[in-house]
């Protein structure tokens, strides 16, 4: 499974943006993404997730409101997060992952697959 995260970019504080993850490769594999986020210096946390069907999410109580995660029944393939509201304190880098095991996953420690991530910059 390979997966490409994209969309980030300089915001300013209250605005948004959408990052998408498209999956390519044996994505049968897959029962849920992911996406997590990574500040300097700080650990890698979650901030949503979303079975492969679309119909269970779950979100970090920091974005919830804020951030939506959602699958393109068009492309099977690719998975989005809608990100509104932003605050300067979003700003990270922003990791879309895959896991093999069936079931909701919060922790990094589930996903087998990685994308490369994409950064999101927001100003206050």
């Amino acid at each position: 499974v390979q997966l490409q995260a994209s969309g980030g970019g300089l915001v300013q504080a209250g605005g948004s943006l959408r990052l998408s993850c498209a999956a390519s490769g044996r994505t049968f594999r897959i029962y849920g993404i992911g996406w997590f986020r990574q500040a300097p210096g700080k650990e890698r946390e979650f901030v949503s997730v979303s079975n492969w069907s679309g119909t269970t999410t779950s979100y970090a109580d920091s974005v919830k409101g804020r951030l939506t995660i959602s699958r393109d029944n068009a492309k099977n393939t690719a998975v989005y997060l809608q990100m509104n509201s932003l605050k300067p304190e979003d700003t990270a880098v922003y990791y879309c992952a895959a896991s093999s095991s069936d079931g909701i996953w919060l922790t990094p420690d589930r996903y087998a697959y990685w994308g490369q991530g994409t950064q999101v910059t927001v100003s206050s």
